[in-house]
């Protein structure tokens, strides 16, 4: 394996990029932000907005691990199969859980938008939450970022996103500098570790 560049070139996804498509149990639509492998029948993580219009049923995904963050509604309360309800809203933490398990949510006042992370449980895991710009990410042997601008814009690595657009820095085989996140914005993070026996991509 050739060693890596000092800051290996940040991938950007334009809207335009973005594909609108259905649950996976047809109850609702999504769009899909970065998935990889790409094109892959079978993904290792992927980063969605699924619109939430009405209290239904999730998608069932074994072997899943999954967060959700509502972006943009009043939010919702989340039902997993043997956990008690968990209140998503607006401004809140994200709330994580298995894909295997039946999981439904309620309404609390209407339409509802929400960030949605799902990983492979034993090839790589994640964690996911708000952040403001200007920042650092760390970047390290396995770690990975997806970051989510929800409003105004920044720079990273000469690359610009601004709203609705999103960036994938994909995971690094060893230490290399933080990169900067530069301008004002608010993000969505998703940090990405693959598991040290495996490789995503």
């Amino acid at each position: 394996m050739n060693s890596p560049d000092p800051q290996p070139a940040v991938v950007l996804v334009p809207r335009a990029a973005q594909r609108r498509v259905r649950w996976k149990n047809d109850l609702g639509w999504t769009t899909e932000l970065a998935v990889r492998p790409d094109g892959a029948s079978e993904f290792d993580w992927r980063v969605s907005i699924a619109e939430v219009d009405a209290d239904c049923t999730f998608s069932n995904f074994p072997g899943i691990d999954r967060s959700v963050l509502v972006l943009s509604g009043p939010g919702f309360d989340l039902h997993v199969d043997g956990e008690p309800p968990a209140p998503l809203r607006l401004g809140g933490p994200a709330h994580a859980f298995s894909g295997d398990r039946t999981t439904s949510c309620t309404l609390v006042g209407g339409p509802t938008r929400d960030f949605n992370v799902m990983t492979r449980r034993g090839r790589v895991r994640h964690s996911l939450f708000i952040a403001q710009a200007p920042t650092t990410l760390e970047r390290a042997p396995g770690l990975g970022w997806v970051v989510y601008v929800e409003r105004g814009a920044v720079t990273l690595a000469e690359v610009r996103a601004e709203a609705g657009e999103c960036a994938v820095l994909e995971p690094v085989s060893e230490d290399i500098p933080p990169i900067a996140l530069s301008g004002e914005a608010a993000l969505v993070l998703v940090r990405l570790h693959v598991d040290s026996h495996h490789s995503a991509g």
